[in-house]
Order: structure tokens, then C-alpha cells, then sequence
């Protein structure tokens, strides 16, 4: 796909390899095996395949939480690769939002502090760290939600507050690991319709997922392979 401005991701000859095995003897595997990949600006992707197939890997090198072991990749215009830890730190912080299965919404906070929480690295002041953290959570239909604790809330507003979280830092990607997951079927509807709305607004998304009717609703699918594309 070649997209019509510079592309959010630009990855070229990506390849992961894990070292498995004991100590004295170890096995190299391949997760990853030539990845060449583009993200267009305002796209929703859905990358999926089965378990093994590198999906994942490939989620974690895009979101910079792992390093491929050879490749090129661009995120924004900026090269990635070889990087020292601050800079990935400071780049994630700035480009990236995540959205997890599992959530990981602090227990002792409001949804409001827990949204508002990351803003603490951008240096702001708590004024506005909670005034862009009430703006995310009631983009997400959350007003009258916004002072309960994560125990008070269902599966489904629980991961609303983590799309809040990651939409706050007004990242230039937000990657979605199997974000219905944990959900019944109707709130894996509203979380879908959420991300419809999203992309509608503009906002590049990319989601890992193993369930087809989840996949379906993505603009664009990349079917993973024993760690290349395949279709």
C-alpha cells in the first residue's frame, strides 16, 4: 500500500530473532522474517493470524517495546532503530498509545486519575493533565463515570477508560492488542463502535486480533504467517 503523505510506520526487512533453549544449548527462531510494511496516516489496520504467526512480535517492535534484530523501521518520520532507551522512552511517550486486553487500570485511582496519570511525563501541571484527561474520557462517552474507581466499572468501561488513557497523550498511533478480549459481545460492540468513531475522526489505529468478526470491522487486514505477511 503506498500511502499519499509520509506514512505513521515505514518498516523495511524487519526480522526478530529469539535465542530458545537451555544454556547449553540454545536454538535460534525466527518470530520474524522480512517485514516490509507501511501505516498510512488515518488508517485502521487489523493484523491478525494464529498463534506463532509473529503478530504479536510485530505489535511490539511497532509500539517499540522490543527491537527487531535487523531492519529499518520509521515512526513519524523519525528512524527508531538503534536508538538509546531514553529516546524510545521519550518516543513512545509523545507518538504511541496502548490499548491492552487486560486493561492495567490502577485500583486505588479514579478513572479520571488513571487517565490523567501519563500526562505526568509531558511535564504538564495538574490543571491541565486533568482537564485533557476529562476532555479524553468524555470523548469516550464517560462523563458521569469519571470519579469511580475501576471496581465500580463493567469490562467494557474499564477498557473505554484505557482508550481514554492512551487518546489523553494525543498520540500520532494508538495500537490495540486484542482489546475485546476480556469483553462480552456487547461491549466488545461498543468498544468496536468506539474505534469506528475514532478512525472516522482521523485517528490511525492498529489492532492485533485472533477473532475474525473483530478483524472485519478494520479498514485494512495483514494476515501473519510463521513471521511474514501473507496475504
Amino acid at each position: 500500500m503506498t500511502c499519499e503523505s509520509e506514512p505513521v510506520v515505514s518498516m523495511r526487512g524487519i526480522t526478530k530473532i529469539y535465542q530458545s533453549g537451555s544454556k547449553d544449548r540454545t536454538v535460534d527462531v525466527e518470530a520474524l522474517r522480512g517485514v516490509d510494511i507501511e501505516i498510512c496516516q488515518g488508517e485502521y489496520l487489523a493484523v491478525m493470524g494464529p498463534s506463532g504467526s509473529g503478530k504479536s512480535t510485530l505489535m511490539h517492535i511497532i509500539g517499540l517495546l522490543d527491537s527487531p534484530t535487523e531492519g529499518e523501521y520509521i515512526l513519524g518520520g523519525e528512524p527508531v532503530v538503534g536508538i538509546s532507551e531514553v529516546e524510545l522512552a521519550r518516543v513512545r511517550n509523545q507518538k504511541i498509545g496502548f490499548i491492552f486486553q487486560a486493561f492495567f487500570l490502577l485500583p486505588r485511582l479514579t478513572a479520571l486519575q488513571n487517565v490523567a496519570l501519563p500526562l505526568v511525563y509531558r511535564g504538564y501541571n495538574d490543571a491541565k493533565r486533568m482537564s485533557m484527561a476529562k476532555a479524553s474520557l468524555a470523548a469516550c462517552g464517560l462523563e458521569d463515570r469519571m470519579h469511580h474507581f475501576p471496581n465500580e466499572l463493567s469490562g467494557g468501561q474499564k477498557q473505554r477508560v484505557a482508550i481514554a488513557r492512551a487518546l489523553a497523550q494525543e498520540p500520532e498511533l494508538l495500537l490495540a492488542d486484542e482489546p475485546t478480549g476480556n469483553l462480552d459481545s456487547h461491549a466488545s460492540d461498543e468498544i468496536l463502535n468506539l474505534f469506528d468513531h475514532l478512525h472516522n475522526e482521523g485517528k490511525t489505529i492498529v489492532m492485533v486480533t485472533h477473532e475474525h468478526d473483530v478483524g472485519a470491522r478494520a479498514k485494512r487486514i495483514i494476515r501473519m504467517l510463521d513471521g511474514r505477511i501473507e496475504a
